[in-house]
């Protein structure tokens, strides 16, 4: 999505695409948490915002591969009123709505809202209030046709989205509960509400995980438990 937007935007924006700094990133694809064979962790208040090239639009990027067009996930933050040209997701758009309301010709996607956009669909983004939202870019299965429009509001446990490729999770963690897991396709954990203990740092709301193939998970939840966004087995491909 972003990036889409980011190249959709670099045209029409003469500071932008004048910028040495944009022609610098096109010669030199960014790699931020790009090893795969090793634990990643980003804290939301640790991290600051960075300005993307299209105005309006401020992201927290947590893993990346590729520069305008990456292999990312990323936090973004939209303002409000920001409109955006049509584009094609090339290698799928998923994303879950943090803040705010997401727009699109299909309709609103308020908070909670879960969207699978696959590889070959398209669409036209906005938000007249602003809003927040986690995405990730350019990690479908090619193959994968399936739309997914869902709200995770009101629900503690259930499966989002599964295939062979991966599974999609929302989980609720009681207070001190100890989660423990082998890990044969990695995992990411994203923090919605609560927060939890892992290898002796605590990760709060908004903050990431990820954890290689291979790799077994050992956390504890915390105080106030632990409602969590889990997408597991889809690292495999990446090592």
């Amino acid at each position: 999505m972003l990036d889409h937007l980011c190249v959709n935007m670099l045209s029409s924006c003469p500071r932008c695409a004048s910028s040495s700094g944009n022609r610098a990133s096109r010669r030199y694809p960014m790699r931020i948490n790009a090893d795969f064979t090793r634990r990643a962790a980003v804290h939301f208040d640790q991290t600051d915002w960075v300005p993307s090239p299209a105005p309006g639009v401020e992201r927290k990027m947590l893993d990346r591969i590729g520069a305008e067009v990456a292999r990312a996930t990323t936090i973004v933050r939209f303002a409000p009123g920001s409109a955006f040209s049509a584009h094609t997701h090339d290698g799928g758009e998923e994303y879950l709505v943090l803040d705010g309301v997401f727009q699109d010709e299909l309709g609103d996607f308020p908070v909670g809202s879960y969207v699978r956009n696959p590889p070959t669909s398209s669409h036209t983004p906005a938000t007249e209030p602003g809003a927040t939202i986690l995405v990730k870019l350019h990690q479908f299965d090619p193959a994968d046709r399936t739309e997914v429009r869902r709200s995770i509001n009101g629900k503690s446990d259930e499966t989002l989205f599964s295939d062979s490729h991966e599974e999609v999770r929302l989980e609720s963690w009681a207070a001190g509960a100890q989660v423990t897991r082998d890990l044969p396709g990695g995992i990411e954990v994203f923090v919605l509400e609560g927060g939890f203990q892992e290898g002796g740092e605590t990760f709060s709301r908004w903050d990431w995980l990820r954890l290689p193939p291979g790799a077994r998970l050992d956390l504890t939840a915390g105080a106030e438990g632990a409602r969590v966004w889990v997408k597991s087995g889809h690292l495999a491909a990446m090592v």
